[in-house]
C-alpha cells in the first residue's frame, strides 16, 4: 500500500466495544450484546454518518459463530451487521477475535491456530459474498494486552499466570495463520494489527530504573515485530503480513516507575510526558506502514478535551510528515464496565436508546464537527489523503 493511499472513508472512525472474553470468575462478556449494538447496528452506523463518520471498527464474535464445534459456523450473529454496514455505506474493520474464543477450544493447542485460520478464511468469503469487496481484518486485537491480562496476570482467558510470553507467541502464530488463510480465500484482503502504545519512564536520576524501563518499553514492539518476522522468525512472520498499524492510546498509556518498580499512570502535564506526535513518528519510522489511532477515549466531561489533544497531536504529526490516516473514537458508544457493569460514559453516543436512536453527547459531537472541519482543510491542502473509495 502506498504511504498516502487512504485507508478509510472518513478521517474519524467509530469503534464499537466488542470484547467477548471470559473473566477469571467464568463469566462471558459480550459487549456487542450488552450495548444492544447487535440489534441497532444499522441505526448506529447511520448515526455515525450524521457526524461525518463513515468508517468503523466492529467485531465478529467468534465464540458465537463457532459455538457448536469445529467448522460448524452460524453466521447469524454477524450477517445483520455486515448487511447494515453495506446499506449505510459504512466501511468496517472487523475484529475476528477481540479477546474471546469458543468454549470448546484450548487456546494453547495447535488446533487453536488451525481453527482460527479456517474461521478467518470462512469469514473473508462471507464478507466478500455480502459486500463484493475484500474485507479489512484485525485478526486478533491487542496481542500484547491479551498476553498481559490473560497470560501474565490471569485477569481473563486463558486465565494463566506467568505465561505471558507463551500467550503472545501463540496469538502471533494464530494471527499469521489467519492472515494467510483469509488472503488465500479472498485475494486483496487487508490485515491490520492494532496494539497499545505504552511508554514507561524511570524516575529521574535513579539508575535502578533504567533496565526495568527499557525492558517494559521493548515489549511494546514485540507483537508487531513477530508478525513481521523481525523477532522470533520461527513463528512464520514476514514483512508482507501487515498492511497497516493501529495504535491504541489513552490518557493512561504513559507510566512512571516508583519504589519496587511498580508503575503508575503519568499525567499529560508531566514534563517527561512524550508528545503523541513523537510516538506516532517512532512507530511509522520503525515500520514504514500507514498508521492510525485505533483506539482513544476518556470518561466523563473530559471527552472533548482529550479528543482535542489527540487530534491536535495527530495534525502536528501529519504536518511533520508522519502519514497518520485516521482517528478511531473507541468506544464510540458508552458501555457497561468489564468488571462490575458500572456505566462507562466515554462515547459520542450514550448507551440508552429511544426509538432506536442513541442519545448524543453534545460536547463531544461539537468537538468532532470542529475537528472534522480542520481535517477537511488539511485534506484540501493535500496534507491528508482523500477518503478511500466506496
Amino acid at each position: 500500500m502506498a504511504p498516502h493511499q487512504p485507508l478509510f472513508r472518513s478521517f474519524f472512525l467509530g469503534g464499537f466495544e466488542c470484547s467477548t472474553h471470559r473473566r477469571r470468575d467464568g463469566r462471558r462478556l459480550d459487549l456487542i450484546a450488552s450495548t444492544h449494538h447487535d440489534l441497532l447496528a444499522e441505526q448506529d452506523y447511520r448515526q455515525l454518518g450524521e457526524h461525518g463518520i463513515r468508517a468503523a471498527r466492529d467485531g465478529v464474535r467468534w465464540h458465537l459463530v463457532e459455538a457448536e464445534g469445529p467448522g460448524r459456523y452460524d453466521w447469524s450473529p454477524v450477517l445483520p451487521m455486515l448487511r447494515a454496514a453495506q446499506r449505510t455505506g459504512t466501511q468496517v474493520v472487523w475484529d475476528l477475535c477481540h479477546y474471546g474464543w469458543p468454549d470448546w477450544l484450548d487456546f494453547f493447542s495447535d488446533e487453536f491456530v488451525t481453527r482460527f485460520a479456517d474461521y478467518a478464511a470462512a469469514f473473508a468469503k462471507l464478507a466478500f459474498e455480502e459486500t463484493g469487496e475484500p474485507p479489512i481484518l484485525c485478526p486478533l486485537n491487542e496481542i500484547s494486552f491479551l498476553a498481559w491480562a490473560g497470560g501474565e496476570t490471569g485477569h481473563f482467558n486463558p486465565c494463566t499466570n506467568g505465561r505471558g510470553p507463551e500467550v503472545k507467541r501463540q496469538a502471533v502464530r494464530a494471527t499469521l495463520a489467519a492472515t494467510r488463510a483469509a488472503r488465500a480465500a479472498v485475494p486483496g484482503t487487508r490485515v491490520f494489527a492494532v496494539e497499545p502504545l505504552v511508554h514507561t519512564h524511570g524516575r529521574p536520576n535513579v539508575d535502578a530504573d533504567i533496565e526495568p524501563a527499557i525492558r517494559r518499553n521493548a515489549g511494546v514492539w514485540e507483537a508487531w515485530d513477530m508478525i513481521l518476522g523481525r523477532n522470533a522468525p520461527e513463528l512464520g512472520g514476514a514483512e508482507d503480513m501487515l498492511d497497516a498499524i493501529g495504535i491504541n492510546f489513552y490518557w493512561n498509556n504513559q507510566w512512571w516507575l516508583h519504589e519496587g518498580h511498580d508503575a503508575a499512570p503519568m499525567s499529560v502535564f508531566d514534563e517527561r510526558w512524550i508528545p503523541l506526535r513523537d510516538l506516532l513518528k517512532r512507530v511509522h519510522d520503525r515500520y514504514q506502514r500507514p498508521v492510525f489511532l485505533g483506539e482513544t477515549s476518556i470518561e466523563g466531561d473530559r471527552r472533548p478535551l482529550w479528543l482535542r489533544y489527540v487530534a491536535e497531536e495527530v495534525m502536528a504529526a501529519i504536518a511533520a510528515g508522519t502519514p497518520v490516516q485516521g482517528v478511531c473514537l473507541y468506544p464510540v458508544l458508552s458501555h457497561p464496565g468489564w468488571d462490575d457493569d458500572r456505566y462507562c460514559p466515554n462515547g459520542l453516543f450514550e448507551m440508552p436508546s429511544r426509538n432506536g436512536r442513541r442519545e448524543v453527547y453534545r460536547p463531544l459531537a461539537e468537538e468532532v464537527a470542529r475537528l472534522n472541519a480542520q481535517f477537511d482543510a488539511m485534506r484540501t491542502a493535500g496534507a491528508v489523503p482523500s477518503e478511500a473509495a466506496e
